[in-house]
Protein backbone atom coordinates (compact mmCIF):
# COMPACT_ATOMS: atom_id res chain seq x y z
CA UNK A 1 0.00 0.00 0.00
CA UNK A 2 1.04 3.61 -0.09
CA UNK A 3 3.53 4.46 2.66
CA UNK A 4 1.75 5.80 5.71
CA UNK A 5 3.66 9.06 5.56
CA UNK A 6 2.72 9.74 1.95
CA UNK A 7 0.82 12.99 2.20
CA UNK A 8 -2.18 13.85 0.13
CA UNK A 9 -0.20 16.69 -1.43
CA UNK A 10 2.55 14.36 -2.57
CA UNK A 11 -0.03 11.98 -3.94
CA UNK A 12 -1.58 14.72 -6.06
CA UNK A 13 1.82 15.68 -7.46
CA UNK A 14 2.43 12.09 -8.50
CA UNK A 15 -0.88 11.61 -10.25
CA UNK A 16 0.27 13.18 -13.49
CA UNK A 17 3.15 10.70 -13.65
CA UNK A 18 0.84 7.80 -12.81
CA UNK A 19 -1.55 8.84 -15.57
CA UNK A 20 1.24 8.64 -18.13
CA UNK A 21 2.21 5.19 -16.92
CA UNK A 22 -1.34 3.89 -16.99
CA UNK A 23 -1.79 5.11 -20.55
CA UNK A 24 1.30 3.16 -21.53
CA UNK A 25 0.22 -0.04 -19.92
CA UNK A 26 -2.94 -0.21 -21.99
CA UNK A 27 -0.73 -0.85 -25.00
CA UNK A 28 0.46 -4.13 -23.49
CA UNK A 29 -2.91 -5.89 -23.73
CA UNK A 30 -3.48 -8.09 -26.78
CA UNK A 31 -5.34 -10.60 -29.19
CA UNK A 32 -8.28 -13.07 -29.05
CA UNK A 33 -11.50 -11.94 -27.35
CA UNK A 34 -13.76 -13.35 -24.70
CA UNK A 35 -13.89 -13.40 -20.93
CA UNK A 36 -10.91 -12.20 -18.93
CA UNK A 37 -12.17 -13.24 -15.51
CA UNK A 38 -15.14 -15.51 -14.82
CA UNK A 39 -18.59 -13.90 -14.90
CA UNK A 40 -17.35 -10.33 -14.75
CA UNK A 41 -14.65 -8.69 -16.83
CA UNK A 42 -14.60 -8.99 -20.64
CA UNK A 43 -12.28 -7.76 -23.36
CA UNK A 44 -15.13 -5.53 -24.59
CA UNK A 45 -15.25 -3.74 -21.26
CA UNK A 46 -11.53 -3.02 -21.38
CA UNK A 47 -11.67 -1.76 -24.96
CA UNK A 48 -14.71 0.37 -24.15
CA UNK A 49 -12.75 1.85 -21.28
CA UNK A 50 -9.80 2.67 -23.52
CA UNK A 51 -12.13 4.44 -25.93
CA UNK A 52 -13.78 6.40 -23.12
CA UNK A 53 -10.39 7.60 -21.90
CA UNK A 54 -8.77 8.29 -25.27
CA UNK A 55 -11.57 8.71 -27.80
CA UNK A 56 -11.86 6.68 -31.01
CA UNK A 57 -9.32 7.37 -33.75
CA UNK A 58 -10.28 5.53 -36.90
CA UNK A 59 -7.95 2.73 -37.94
CA UNK A 60 -5.56 3.14 -35.01
CA UNK A 61 -4.68 0.95 -32.05
CA UNK A 62 -6.70 1.81 -28.97
CA UNK A 63 -3.46 2.59 -27.16
CA UNK A 64 0.11 3.11 -28.27
CA UNK A 65 -1.62 4.68 -31.24
CA UNK A 66 1.35 6.76 -32.33
CA UNK A 67 4.23 4.81 -33.84
CA UNK A 68 6.60 4.02 -36.66
CA UNK A 69 7.40 0.67 -38.25
CA UNK A 70 10.87 -0.82 -38.53
CA UNK A 71 12.65 -3.88 -39.88
CA UNK A 72 16.00 -5.56 -39.64
CA UNK A 73 17.32 -8.86 -38.31
CA UNK A 74 18.20 -10.80 -35.19
CA UNK A 75 21.50 -12.66 -35.04
CA UNK A 76 21.72 -15.39 -32.42
CA UNK A 77 25.09 -16.17 -30.87
CA UNK A 78 23.98 -19.64 -29.78
CA UNK A 79 24.12 -18.85 -26.06
CA UNK A 80 20.40 -19.46 -25.64
CA UNK A 81 20.35 -22.92 -27.22
CA UNK A 82 20.92 -24.68 -23.91
CA UNK A 83 17.81 -23.05 -22.45
CA UNK A 84 15.40 -23.37 -25.38
CA UNK A 85 15.06 -25.75 -28.31
CA UNK A 86 13.57 -22.95 -30.44
CA UNK A 87 15.47 -22.45 -33.68
CA UNK A 88 15.65 -18.73 -32.90
CA UNK A 89 18.48 -19.50 -30.48
CA UNK A 90 20.59 -21.53 -32.88
CA UNK A 91 23.52 -19.54 -34.30
CA UNK A 92 22.39 -17.54 -37.31
CA UNK A 93 20.28 -14.67 -38.55
CA UNK A 94 16.50 -14.27 -38.96
CA UNK A 95 14.50 -11.28 -40.26
CA UNK A 96 12.44 -9.15 -37.90
CA UNK A 97 9.78 -6.48 -38.23
CA UNK A 98 8.64 -4.22 -35.43
CA UNK A 99 7.10 -1.01 -34.22
CA UNK A 100 8.27 1.75 -31.88
CA UNK A 101 5.42 3.57 -30.17
CA UNK A 102 4.40 5.98 -27.44
CA UNK A 103 1.64 5.34 -24.95
CA UNK A 104 -1.74 6.94 -25.30
CA UNK A 105 -4.72 6.60 -27.60
CA UNK A 106 -4.25 9.84 -29.56
CA UNK A 107 -2.05 9.15 -32.62
CA UNK A 108 -1.46 12.89 -33.12
CA UNK A 109 -0.41 13.77 -29.56
CA UNK A 110 2.86 15.65 -29.14
CA UNK A 111 5.86 13.62 -28.00
CA UNK A 112 6.95 14.10 -24.41
CA UNK A 113 10.06 12.76 -22.73
CA UNK A 114 8.13 11.17 -19.86
CA UNK A 115 5.69 9.24 -22.06
CA UNK A 116 6.25 5.50 -21.80
CA UNK A 117 7.84 3.97 -24.91
CA UNK A 118 6.95 0.66 -26.48
CA UNK A 119 8.65 -1.75 -28.85
CA UNK A 120 6.89 -4.67 -30.51
CA UNK A 121 8.94 -7.23 -32.44
CA UNK A 122 8.09 -10.19 -34.68
CA UNK A 123 10.93 -12.68 -35.16
CA UNK A 124 10.39 -14.69 -38.36
CA UNK A 125 11.98 -18.08 -37.80
CA UNK A 126 13.45 -20.13 -40.63
CA UNK A 127 10.94 -22.97 -40.07
CA UNK A 128 7.97 -20.66 -40.64
CA UNK A 129 7.20 -20.04 -36.97
CA UNK A 130 6.95 -16.58 -35.43
CA UNK A 131 7.83 -15.20 -32.04
CA UNK A 132 5.96 -12.01 -31.14
CA UNK A 133 6.77 -9.85 -28.14
CA UNK A 134 5.55 -6.47 -26.92
CA UNK A 135 7.80 -4.60 -24.48
CA UNK A 136 7.96 -1.24 -22.74
CA UNK A 137 10.65 0.78 -21.01
CA UNK A 138 9.21 0.12 -17.53
CA UNK A 139 10.75 -2.28 -15.00
CA UNK A 140 7.47 -3.90 -13.84
CA UNK A 141 3.71 -3.81 -14.54
CA UNK A 142 1.47 -1.76 -12.23
CA UNK A 143 -1.27 -4.41 -11.85
CA UNK A 144 -1.08 -8.11 -11.01
CA UNK A 145 -4.43 -9.17 -12.49
CA UNK A 146 -6.80 -8.05 -15.26
CA UNK A 147 -9.33 -6.90 -12.66
CA UNK A 148 -6.72 -4.80 -10.90
CA UNK A 149 -5.72 -3.28 -14.22
CA UNK A 150 -9.33 -2.44 -15.08
CA UNK A 151 -9.87 -0.89 -11.64
CA UNK A 152 -6.71 1.15 -12.19
CA UNK A 153 -8.11 2.46 -15.48
CA UNK A 154 -11.26 3.53 -13.64
CA UNK A 155 -9.39 5.15 -10.75
CA UNK A 156 -6.87 6.99 -12.92
CA UNK A 157 -9.38 8.69 -15.23
CA UNK A 158 -8.67 12.44 -15.22
CA UNK A 159 -11.28 14.73 -13.70
CA UNK A 160 -12.34 17.82 -15.68
CA UNK A 161 -11.37 20.28 -12.94
CA UNK A 162 -7.67 19.37 -12.89
CA UNK A 163 -7.05 17.11 -15.86
CA UNK A 164 -5.51 14.63 -13.41
CA UNK A 165 -6.83 11.59 -11.55
CA UNK A 166 -8.94 12.06 -8.42
CA UNK A 167 -6.56 11.64 -5.45
CA UNK A 168 -9.22 9.94 -3.33
CA UNK A 169 -9.94 7.35 -6.01
CA UNK A 170 -6.26 6.68 -6.52
CA UNK A 171 -5.64 6.34 -2.79
CA UNK A 172 -8.56 3.91 -2.51
CA UNK A 173 -7.15 1.90 -5.41
CA UNK A 174 -3.69 1.66 -3.85
CA UNK A 175 -5.21 0.65 -0.53
CA UNK A 176 -7.04 -2.21 -2.24
CA UNK A 177 -4.02 -3.16 -4.39
CA UNK A 178 -0.85 -2.53 -2.35
CA UNK A 179 1.27 -4.39 -4.93
CA UNK A 180 0.38 -1.68 -7.45
CA UNK A 181 1.48 1.05 -5.06
CA UNK A 182 4.86 -0.63 -4.70
CA UNK A 183 5.20 -0.96 -8.46
CA UNK A 184 4.48 2.73 -9.03
CA UNK A 185 7.05 3.65 -6.40
CA UNK A 186 9.59 1.56 -8.32
CA UNK A 187 8.87 3.47 -11.54
CA UNK A 188 10.26 6.63 -9.98
CA UNK A 189 13.63 5.01 -9.34
CA UNK A 190 13.92 3.74 -12.91
CA UNK A 191 16.10 6.04 -15.08
CA UNK A 192 14.62 7.21 -18.36
CA UNK A 193 16.84 7.64 -21.40
CA UNK A 194 16.78 10.51 -23.85
CA UNK A 195 15.02 8.64 -26.65
CA UNK A 196 13.98 5.39 -28.30
CA UNK A 197 17.45 4.48 -29.51
CA UNK A 198 18.99 4.20 -26.04
CA UNK A 199 15.96 2.78 -24.19
CA UNK A 200 15.90 -0.67 -22.62
CA UNK A 201 12.66 -2.53 -23.36
CA UNK A 202 11.39 -5.23 -20.99
CA UNK A 203 9.03 -8.18 -21.42
CA UNK A 204 7.58 -7.74 -17.88
CA UNK A 205 5.80 -11.12 -17.93
CA UNK A 206 7.62 -14.42 -17.37
CA UNK A 207 7.83 -17.23 -19.93
CA UNK A 208 9.23 -20.74 -19.92
CA UNK A 209 12.13 -21.77 -22.12
CA UNK A 210 11.97 -25.51 -22.93
CA UNK A 211 15.17 -27.27 -24.00
CA UNK A 212 15.73 -30.49 -25.94
CA UNK A 213 15.34 -32.56 -22.77
CA UNK A 214 11.99 -30.96 -21.85
CA UNK A 215 13.47 -28.97 -18.98
CA UNK A 216 11.60 -25.69 -18.39
CA UNK A 217 13.54 -22.61 -17.29
CA UNK A 218 11.50 -19.55 -16.33
CA UNK A 219 12.80 -16.30 -17.76
CA UNK A 220 12.09 -12.69 -18.50
CA UNK A 221 13.86 -10.84 -21.32
CA UNK A 222 15.03 -7.36 -22.18
CA UNK A 223 16.35 -5.59 -25.24
CA UNK A 224 19.35 -3.62 -23.98
CA UNK A 225 20.66 -0.92 -26.32
CA UNK A 226 24.16 -0.93 -27.71
CA UNK A 227 23.76 2.84 -28.03
CA UNK A 228 25.06 4.62 -24.92
CA UNK A 229 22.62 5.78 -22.27
CA UNK A 230 21.92 9.49 -22.06
CA UNK A 231 19.42 10.95 -19.58
CA UNK A 232 16.49 13.09 -20.55
CA UNK A 233 17.52 16.70 -21.08
CA UNK A 234 14.87 19.27 -20.19
CA UNK A 235 16.88 21.91 -22.05
CA UNK A 236 16.77 20.12 -25.41
CA UNK A 237 15.20 22.68 -27.80
CA UNK A 238 13.81 19.90 -29.99
CA UNK A 239 11.32 18.96 -27.28
CA UNK A 240 9.01 21.64 -28.61
CA UNK A 241 8.66 19.71 -31.87
CA UNK A 242 5.53 17.57 -32.06
CA UNK A 243 7.33 14.43 -33.23
CA UNK A 244 10.76 15.05 -31.75
CA UNK A 245 11.26 11.56 -30.26
CA UNK A 246 10.30 9.88 -33.53
CA UNK A 247 12.34 12.36 -35.56
CA UNK A 248 15.40 11.56 -33.45
CA UNK A 249 14.84 7.82 -33.96
CA UNK A 250 14.52 8.24 -37.73
CA UNK A 251 17.63 10.42 -37.87
CA UNK A 252 19.55 7.77 -35.93
CA UNK A 253 18.56 4.87 -38.18
CA UNK A 254 19.27 6.53 -41.51
CA UNK A 255 23.09 6.86 -41.22
CA UNK A 256 23.71 3.52 -39.49
CA UNK A 257 21.74 0.63 -37.97
CA UNK A 258 20.69 0.64 -34.32
CA UNK A 259 21.31 -2.41 -32.15
CA UNK A 260 19.99 -4.00 -28.97
CA UNK A 261 21.24 -7.07 -27.09
CA UNK A 262 18.58 -9.66 -26.27
CA UNK A 263 19.31 -10.40 -22.62
CA UNK A 264 17.58 -13.31 -20.88
CA UNK A 265 17.16 -13.11 -17.09
CA UNK A 266 16.89 -16.54 -15.46
CA UNK A 267 14.58 -17.05 -12.48
CA UNK A 268 15.58 -18.91 -9.35
CA UNK A 269 13.22 -21.03 -7.22
CA UNK A 270 10.79 -18.75 -5.44
CA UNK A 271 10.97 -15.92 -7.96
CA UNK A 272 7.43 -14.91 -8.98
CA UNK A 273 6.48 -16.01 -12.49
CA UNK A 274 2.78 -15.05 -12.33
CA UNK A 275 2.99 -11.52 -10.89
CA UNK A 276 4.44 -8.88 -13.20
CA UNK A 277 4.36 -6.20 -10.48
CA UNK A 278 7.29 -7.85 -8.71
CA UNK A 279 10.89 -7.41 -9.89
CA UNK A 280 13.36 -10.27 -9.66
CA UNK A 281 16.52 -9.75 -7.60
CA UNK A 282 19.27 -7.92 -9.44
CA UNK A 283 21.77 -10.77 -8.94
CA UNK A 284 19.88 -13.20 -11.19
CA UNK A 285 21.85 -14.75 -14.07
CA UNK A 286 21.64 -12.79 -17.30
CA UNK A 287 22.57 -14.27 -20.68
CA UNK A 288 23.15 -12.24 -23.84
CA UNK A 289 21.72 -14.52 -26.54
CA UNK A 290 22.12 -12.31 -29.61
CA UNK A 291 21.75 -8.92 -31.23
CA UNK A 292 18.74 -7.19 -32.74
CA UNK A 293 19.67 -4.85 -35.58
CA UNK A 294 17.23 -2.25 -36.94
CA UNK A 295 18.25 -0.72 -40.26
CA UNK A 296 14.98 0.43 -41.86
CA UNK A 297 12.12 2.66 -40.78
CA UNK A 298 8.75 3.27 -42.46
CA UNK A 299 5.56 5.15 -41.81
CA UNK A 300 2.56 3.05 -40.83
CA UNK A 301 0.98 4.29 -44.05
CA UNK A 302 3.27 2.03 -46.11
CA UNK A 303 4.17 -0.83 -43.75
CA UNK A 304 2.45 -4.16 -43.12
CA UNK A 305 3.32 -3.74 -39.44
CA UNK A 306 0.33 -1.46 -38.97
CA UNK A 307 -1.88 -4.54 -39.31
CA UNK A 308 0.10 -6.79 -36.95
CA UNK A 309 -0.80 -7.61 -33.37
CA UNK A 310 2.15 -8.14 -31.09
CA UNK A 311 0.32 -10.92 -29.31
CA UNK A 312 2.52 -12.25 -26.50
CA UNK A 313 1.04 -15.74 -26.89
CA UNK A 314 2.34 -16.19 -30.44
CA UNK A 315 5.31 -18.32 -29.39
CA UNK A 316 7.58 -20.78 -31.22
CA UNK A 317 8.20 -24.35 -30.15
CA UNK A 318 10.60 -24.04 -27.23
CA UNK A 319 8.90 -21.10 -25.48
CA UNK A 320 5.77 -21.44 -23.33
CA UNK A 321 3.60 -18.99 -21.45
CA UNK A 322 3.55 -18.81 -17.67
CA UNK A 323 0.27 -18.82 -15.74
CA UNK A 324 0.44 -15.04 -15.33
CA UNK A 325 -3.22 -14.00 -15.77
CA UNK A 326 -2.18 -10.88 -17.65
CA UNK A 327 -0.99 -12.89 -20.64
CA UNK A 328 -4.41 -14.25 -21.59
CA UNK A 329 -5.91 -10.84 -20.93
CA UNK A 330 -3.40 -9.13 -23.19
CA UNK A 331 -4.14 -11.69 -25.88
CA UNK A 332 -7.89 -11.15 -25.54
CA UNK A 333 -7.97 -7.38 -25.66
CA UNK A 334 -5.68 -6.95 -28.66
CA UNK A 335 -7.92 -9.26 -30.64
CA UNK A 336 -10.90 -7.00 -30.10
CA UNK A 337 -8.85 -3.89 -30.78
CA UNK A 338 -7.48 -5.46 -33.97
CA UNK A 339 -10.94 -6.45 -35.20
CA UNK A 340 -12.32 -2.97 -34.60
CA UNK A 341 -9.51 -1.05 -36.24
CA UNK A 342 -9.34 -3.37 -39.25
CA UNK A 343 -12.98 -2.58 -39.99
CA UNK A 344 -12.40 1.16 -39.87
CA UNK A 345 -11.17 3.70 -42.39
CA UNK A 346 -7.47 4.32 -41.78
CA UNK A 347 -6.60 7.93 -41.11
CA UNK A 348 -3.11 9.22 -42.05
CA UNK A 349 -0.32 8.51 -39.60
CA UNK A 350 1.21 11.35 -37.62
CA UNK A 351 4.62 10.13 -38.81
CA UNK A 352 4.24 10.39 -42.58
CA UNK A 353 6.17 8.64 -45.32
CA UNK A 354 7.83 11.95 -46.18
CA UNK A 355 9.03 12.24 -42.59
CA UNK A 356 10.51 8.73 -42.41
CA UNK A 357 12.36 9.21 -45.70
CA UNK A 358 13.86 12.63 -45.06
Amino acid sequence: MLPSDLSKTNLILRLGFIGVVIAAIAGLFAYTGGWLTPRTLTSKQIIDRFETLNGVHSGFRRNHAKGVCVSGWFESNGQGAGLSRSSIFQPGRVPVIGRFSLSGGNPYAADTAATVRGLGVVFKLSNGEEWRTAMVNLPVFPAATPQAFYDLLLASAPVPETGKPDPKKMQAFFTEYPESAKAVQLFKTHPTSSGFANSTFNSLNAFGFVNDHGTVTWVRWSLVPAQPFEPISTSDPRQTDTNYLFDALIESIHPHPLQWHLVITVAQPGDPINDATLPWPSDRQQIDVGTLTINNVKSEETSVVRDINFDPLVLPNGIIASDDPLLSARSAVYARSFTKREGEHKEPSAISTAETEK
